[in-house]
């Protein structure tokens, strides 16, 4: 049994290599891994807030708007006034971002072979499903709440 400390090492072992990994493969395409990250959300449907953006994300909206002018200033991204909120702002990929994202997906492609070829299939599934959980269980709004009880469902 763990104490927890082991899992907090392996799961930040396993994110710097993720990581490691994909700076160097995206950096010849003049793009970081997490603008990799913001512009693979943004290719997943149509455009979002900035703040629905950042939630997807798993990131803080200040590093989120940073890298938005980034990209925005590269003709990545686009953003335009939300249509029917004159507080936010709606974020979507340029065509030339769309292009760009698929240059960086098959560059990111031998390494989600060898981050899924390290595990087998039904392991993959039960990591995402574990690790999904794990941040739930983290994040500020369950920090706060008092815990709950184990149920079934969340079973892998």
């Amino acid at each position: 049994m763990t104490d927890g400390h082991e899992l907090a090492i392996a799961l930040r072992a396993a994110y710097l290599a993720l990581h490691r990994r994909s700076e160097a493969a995206f950096a010849a395409l003049g793009v970081t891994a997490d603008q990799f990250v913001l512009l693979a959300t943004l290719d997943r449907g149509d455009a979002l807030t900035q703040r629905e953006l950042s939630r997807r994300m798993s990131s803080d909206p200040s590093t989120v708007r940073a890298m938005l002018v980034l990209l925005e200033q590269r003709g990545l991204v686009g953003r335009a006034p939300h249509p029917t909120d004159a507080r936010a702002r709606t974020v979507a990929l340029t065509a030339d971002g769309k292009r760009a994202f698929q240059r960086l997906w098959a560059a990111g492609e031998p390494i989600r072979a060898q981050m899924l070829g390290a595990l087998r299939p039904d392991e993959a599934s039960a990591l995402v499903s574990l690790l999904a959980r794990v941040a739930r269980g983290l994040s500020a709004e369950s920090a706060s709440a008092p815990a709950t009880s184990h149920s079934p469902e969340d079973d892998v």
